[in-house]
């Protein structure tokens, strides 16, 4: 069995590192991590789903939990592939641009792209928002095994959402805001992120999927395939 040590002196945050730094470099069940870092059953578990919660681990095929998407080294590629891409879809649509990753009960906004004119900083870098509304708040349901009470949306918005690919919103987070959201998968088929164009509700009826889900689904199937 490994032997864990606390390095920081905080004991949960060194526990959680060790979980981290044992399953980034290898694919690792359970009993690997209890062996690796020398922790107890439980305590590997609580910490290793509690990372899983934010991305930063994630699971194979196989059920081991290896690197996620919120792994910094991880987020920083996710981000510099998004950069271009992201580029040319404000330049197709013409509007405010988001990439939100799942972390925990939330959705946080990591990259935006904003138009010279018209609605600005829709939602900046940074943003956390529920995932109880809006577009992208339906494809995070529908492409993960989060699950949410209290949600404007129900079962047959989740199930169109992962039959189509795509989901719109109309004014349901916010008046005079419509977005629509598609998820990036990487290769495997592992969502990583979701892709979101939003502005005003006026400019995308009305269907804002039927406005702008072609350049989006491209958009995030060139990402996912960098990824």
């Amino acid at each position: 069995m490994g032997d864990y040590s606390a390095v920081s002196g905080i004991k949960v945050l060194d526990r959680a590192v060790a979980i981290m730094m044992a399953a980034a470099n290898r694919p690792s069940s359970l009993n690997d991590l209890c062996e690796t870092t020398g922790l107890p059953r439980a305590t590997a578990h609580r910490l290793a789903t509690a990372l899983e919660a934010h991305r930063i681990l994630t699971r194979t095929d196989e059920g081991k939990w290896t690197a996620g998407p919120a792994l910094p080294g991880n987020r920083d590629r996710l981000l510099t592939a998004a950069g271009p891409i992201m580029d040319k879809l404000l330049e197709e649509t013409g509007e405010s641009v988001q990439l939100y990753e799942l972390t925990g009960t939330t959705r946080t906004c990591i990259a935006t792209r904003e138009p010279e004119a018209g609605l600005h900083n829709v939602v900046p870098v940074g943003r956390q928002l529920p995932l109880t509304s809006g577009s992208a708040a339906r494809i995070i349901a529908a492409f993960t095994p989060t699950t949410v009470s209290g949600t404007t949306f129900g079962k047959a918005d989740i199930e169109a959402a992962r039959s189509n690919g795509i989901s719109e919103s109309v004014e349901e987070r916010e008046a005079g805001l419509s977005s629509v959201s598609v998820p990036v998968l990487d290769p495997a088929g592992t969502f990583i992120a979701a892709l979101s164009v939003s502005g005003s509700a006026e400019r995308f009826r009305p269907s804002p999927a039927a406005k702008f889900g072609s350049p989006l689904k491209d958009a995030a199937r060139k990402l996912g395939a960098l990824l």
